[in-house]
């Protein structure tokens, strides 16, 4: 069976390593020719995962034709806000037995469209399946357990996708719920930078704790309202992700707030991480959700308020603290 990666980033390289132990051919494709060269001659992916050794199994190349030429699995590995310019680019060039298979986790800006539905818009004739759930590339590179979910409108294709690529490093399940899915795996991105700021702030682990709970009450009402099913966000792409995005070294989500709780400014934060920090325009985009919907997400707005308003930190924790007292939990 053959493998195609579209952009060679962290969780593309890693799943392209693990893959290459088992009877798969694999080609990744990266515009940057010194990445390709890299993969190719050198067998390390000098951007991402240095570390790493790059089997001979594993082919390179910039010609995204010839990346995707007879693949049975196509990868969408790329930040999210190029998902629809690459599936532009390659939908009149692909067989339309081709599975897609979508590893990013994001909205898209200017639709609130979910990935899945620009995918579905640009390759109207291919299956479309989402992989995400609680999973660093550093990790499952070095052959650490991994529980992942596989999820379609058309749950026969998600299921091949688990029967297909699970192994000894990754156990996958499956969710026929697609919206809860997607939408979980994009807010938990938020609530990541939410506490690496209050922890470069110099909170603690009660902190943290009080904002991971009550941000998953943000992340079910924004879920539900959006046509996910409750129990997707007490799963592996709920607080699976929340845990594993929030409290991880490897977070880059984290990461940058931890810089920005430090008083770094936010396009300083970015250019130190060199990496797409997804909260962010994600921030942005379920912040605009709510105000449409009229949701009250209060550690979303908190956190808008600090990323694109420059309000102080300790203002808005003021703010938080001193919300009307209520009942803990949710009545949906």
């Amino acid at each position: 069976m053959n493998l195609t990666f579209l952009g060679s980033g962290s969780f593309g390289t890693a799943l392209a390593v693990i893959f290459s132990n088992y009877d798969f051919k694999i080609k990744m494709f990266d515009r940057n020719m010194d990445v390709v060269n890299g993969i190719n001659e050198k067998r390390k992916n000098i951007k991402y995962l240095k570390n790493i050794h790059i089997p001979e199994k594993i082919i390179a190349t910039n010609d995204i034709n010839d990346a995707i030429n007879n693949s049975d699995i196509i990868f969408f590995a790329v930040p999210s806000h190029a998902v629809r310019e690459i599936s532009k680019q390659i939908k009149d060039k692909i067989d339309s037995k081709s599975v897609i298979v979508c590893l990013s986790k994001g909205i898209e800006q200017d639709t609130h469209k979910r990935l899945s539905e620009i995918l579905e818009e640009e390759l109207p004739h291919n299956p479309i399946v989402i992989l995400s759930g609680p999973s660093h590339a550093e990790e499952i590179a070095l052959r650490k357990p991994t529980a992942l979910v596989s999820t379609s409108k058309d749950m026969k294709f998600a299921e091949l996708i688990r029967d297909t690529l699970s192994n000894d490093v990754l156990r996958i399940y499956t969710n026929s719920d697609i919206v809860g899915v997607e939408i979980g795996g994009s807010m938990k991105n938020v609530i990541a930078l939410a506490i690496g700021i209050i922890t470069g702030m110099g909170y603690g682990d009660n902190s943290s704790a009080a904002i991971i709970t009550r941000s998953l009450q943000d992340i079910v009402k924004m879920g539900v309202s959006l046509g996910g099913k409750l129990e997707t966000f007490f799963g592996l792409t709920g607080i699976g992700d929340l845990i594993v995005t929030c409290l991880s070294e490897h977070s880059r989500n984290r990461k940058c707030g931890l810089l920005i709780g430090k008083g770094m400014k936010l396009d300083e934060a970015i250019k130190e991480i060199g990496m797409v920090v997804e909260g962010i325009n994600a921030c942005k985009i379920f912040y605009e959700i709510a105000k449409e919907k009229n949701i009250e997400v209060p550690i979303i707005e908190s956190l808008y308020e600090v990323l694109f308003n420059n309000k102080d930190l300790r203002s808005i924790e003021g703010k938080l603290m001193s919300r009307d007292r209520k009942d803990e939990f949710l009545k949906i």
